[in-house]
């Protein structure tokens, strides 16, 4: 009698996958990280306030080059205002997070949302954040050592 081979559990995440990227997909989405990971790329107070609903992309015409994708976003009614103020700002993040301009302005839609995002985790010790970037001097750009030093003194804290 032959033994069964060794039981292998995939996760959820695995087995559902082709299914939420055909659902993200069909909202324009063509990877579904922009909507998980969109406190990360908006920042945390943007995110708490807002969330991706669909890119709208403009249909191509012959002969012109492709025009920027629309954006939009559900936002709660009091900080639709602030939020387009920091539109710029927030199709800055978008793009980078993508890796080229393809978001070109955002639209607006007021609504609750139709989830509630984590509390937002707190800012790491700004004495490790100095203590870390000193020990980061060979990184040139100051940017990056400042971002790898508040990675590191949360990576510490946790």
């Amino acid at each position: 009698m032959s033994k069964p081979g060794p039981l292998s559990a995939k996760p959820l995440s695995v087995l559902l996958s082709n299914v939420f990227s055909e659902a993200y997909a069909k909202q324009g989405f063509a990877a579904r990280e922009l909507v998980t990971r969109w406190s990360e790329i908006a920042g945390a107070s943007v995110a708490a306030h807002s969330q991706p609903l669909k890119i709208q992309w403009p249909r191509p015409v012959e002969g012109q080059e492709l025009e920027p994708a629309t954006l939009v976003l559900r936002v709660e009614g009091p900080m639709a205002l602030e939020i387009q103020h920091m539109s710029d700002l927030i199709l800055q993040r978008v793009n980078r997070f993508l890796g080229w301009n393809a978001v070109g302005r955002l639209a607006l839609r007021q609504g609750p949302l139709t989830r509630r995002n984590a509390k937002a985790l707190p800012d790491p010790d700004p004495k490790a954040v100095a203590l870390l970037s000193e020990a980061l001097g060979s990184v040139e750009d100051e940017a990056l050592r400042t971002a790898l030093a508040r990675l590191g003194a949360s990576i510490k804290r946790n």
